[in-house]
C-alpha cells in the first residue's frame, strides 16, 4: 500500500520531509528537515543546523508525501514504537480524517 494522507500513521516515517507546525515547546515550532530516526516518543530531524530531537507528544507535524502533497499529523497519532505502530496502527488508520494541502503556508503554522 503506497503511503498517503490517511495511512501515514501506519507507515515508516524515516526519510520523509517534516515541519513542526505547532508544539508545546515554542522553540521547536518551524523546525524543518528530514526524519533520520524515530523512537517511541521522539523524531530525530536532520536540519540545516544539525540534528534536532523533537518530542512527538504535544506536537503537530506536517509531512511531505512522496507525491508532493503535505498532510498534518498530530503527535498523539504516531506516539508509539515505530514497529508497533506499523503493525497495530490499523484502527488509527481507519479513524483518521487527514488534512491535506499542497504547500504549508503561514496560516497552517499555529
Amino acid at each position: 500500500m503506497p503511503i498517503g494522507p490517511k495511512n501515514i500513521v501506519i507507515h515508516e516515517l524515516i526519510g520523509l520531509h517534516v515541519r513542526v507546525a505547532n508544539h508545546s515547546d515554542p522553540s521547536l515550532i518551524g523546525v524543518e528537515g528530514t526524519v533520520v530516526d524515530e523512537t517511541m516518543n521522539t523524531l530525530v530531524v536532520e536540519t540545516e543546523d544539525g540534528e534536532k530531537v523533537v518530542p512527538k507528544r504535544y506536537g503537530v507535524f506536517h509531512f511531505r508525501l512522496p507525491d508532493g502533497r503535505w498532510t498534518e499529523v498530530r503527535g498523539e497519532e504516531i506516539l508509539s514504537r515505530p514497529h508497533e505502530r506499523t503493525k497495530r496502527g490499523y484502527k488509527k488508520y481507519l479513524r483518521r480524517r487527514p488534512r491535506v494541502f499542497r504547500e504549508p503556508r503561514e496560516e497552517h503554522i499555529r
